[in-house]
């Protein structure tokens, strides 16, 4: 980590929440040298991330997790500097991109961000065609114009200002090996399901039985995962059954609440033995 020389761009800050993260810290901090400081807020990781964010000079904190949103929001809020590049540990900045934004930060005019393309590699391919290989993502901002949004999940960067877009790919390697691919699925499909419940959604039962046909479509077909081999086949598979679980978990959380509520008109008996000693009290039982 090291401070620019060149006065004319402004002093960025990254940041970078982890648990265990050990396995990808390393080659995100390489293409970091630029930033004038690296924080980062750990949720108490037991495989040596805490000892390799030292080992790199990095600004460590200790923060028990709560929701993307909410952890990287606080990470933002220990920043020193207006500019922040907000990363997650398994995200890579190709050189072409450093370039890139040093160049842009030479003169950032009424840009108040910057997003890039983020490219998927999922079994050590990164994958050149699909939807999670064609998306811009917004990384970069002045906080004085953005914030992080608070969701649990899936969260973004809001910006009150212009964003503008980068050319050059930022890396995603998302999963080390199926076995991190299925511990991601689990935690992100409760995540998911717990958000819908309690924004009131729900799916009908029709879409649940034809999610997996329709996902594989959109995923392999639509947006043509056909064209990144056998892994884009494998992903398109993967992703189907992820929607799928995330709607079985969805149904479980309304089949579980209704269990617990009275059925409508149902008799209940008081539980107090002192309501005969009552003289205004001239029943026993009560409806819903």
């Amino acid at each position: 980590m090291k401070q620019t020389t060149n006065d004319a761009m402004p002093l960025v800050s990254a940041v970078i929440i982890t648990y265990n993260e050990s396995a990808n810290l390393r080659r995100t901090l390489s293409q970091l040298y630029w930033c004038d400081e690296i924080i980062i807020v750990d949720s108490f990781s037991t495989d040596g991330t805490d000892s390799i964010a030292r080992e790199q000079n990095c600004k460590l904190f200790q923060r028990a997790f709560s929701g993307f949103g909410n952890q990287k929001r606080f990470a933002i809020s220990l920043c020193k500097n207006d500019w922040v590049l907000c990363l997650d540990a398994d995200e890579f900045l190709t050189d072409e991109l450093v370039g890139e934004i040093w160049e842009e930060l030479q003169n950032p005019g009424n840009s108040a961000a910057y997003s890039f393309p983020s490219k998927l590699v999922f079994r050590n391919q990164p994958f050149g065609f699909g939807r999670e290989s064609n998306r811009q993502v917004t990384k970069l901002f002045n906080r004085r114009f953005g914030q992080m949004s608070i969701d649990r999940v899936h969260e973004k960067v809001e910006v009150n200002g212009n964003i503008k877009r980068l050319i050059n790919p930022m890396l995603h390697y998302s999963y080390r090996d199926i076995n991190q691919y299925f511990i991601k699925f689990d935690r992100y499909t409760d995540w998911c399901a717990e958000d819908y419940y309690e924004n009131g959604k729900r799916k009908s039962r029709s879409l649940i039985l034809i999610s997996i046909p329709y996902y594989f479509f959109k995923y392999y077909i639509v947006d043509r995962n056909m064209l990144n081999g056998i892994n884009g086949f494998f992903w398109s598979a993967l992703m189907s059954f992820y929607h799928f679980v995330k709607y079985i978990k969805l149904e479980d959380k309304y089949e579980s609440d209704a269990s617990l509520r009275p059925a409508k008109g149902k008799t209940f008996i008081i539980p107090n033995p002192l309501y005969k000693r009552n003289p205004l009290f001239t029943g026993n039982a009560g409806t819903f």
